[in-house]
């Protein structure tokens, strides 16, 4: 299970003084990144490819508080995706320093031909890095976007 560290900031808090949702959008965001530029894929090789992963639909599942300045672990794993790899759905848990799941974020999504404007399947060694993250339980196959 690809996991990193993190931080519940300043910026990260609402009124309530806890965790916004949009932080929980956007740690499952930086995590998404860093796993993609850890196995090959910074920014400067999507430019050079011309795509982009997409999200087009994300759904939060709350289950515990997350305080300022609260050290959280944030995990990536795949819960389903397309042969061809054109769509997939990811699943980014967030976790308090006592161990108990605080959120979990279901995003689905895919490659983004940025020239073209349409799904797309990615190239193989970044299909190969997608494949490497963990299988959640109850992952799926889903279909391809290409038609």
């Amino acid at each position: 299970m690809f996991e990193k560290t993190m931080m519940a900031g300043w910026s990260d808090m609402d009124f309530n003084s806890h965790m916004r949702n949009t932080a929980f959008l956007d740690k499952a965001g930086d995590v998404r990144m860093l796993f993609l530029a850890e196995h090959g894929f910074p920014m400067s090789e999507f430019k050079r490819l011309q795509i982009g992963p997409v999200a087009m639909k994300d759904e939060i599942s709350y289950f515990k508080e997350v305080m300022l300045l609260d050290e959280i672990k944030v995990t990536l794993g795949v819960a389903g995706m397309s042969d061809d790899g054109s769509r997939w759905m990811l699943r980014t848990d967030v976790i308090r320093s006592d161990g108990k799941l605080a959120a979990r974020v279901n995003s689905a999504g895919g490659w983004l031909d940025l020239a073209a404007r349409k799904l797309v399947a990615p190239p193989p060694a970044l299909l190969a890095a997608w494949r490497s993250l963990h299988k959640t339980d109850d992952f799926v196959t889903l279909d391809s976007s290409i038609k």
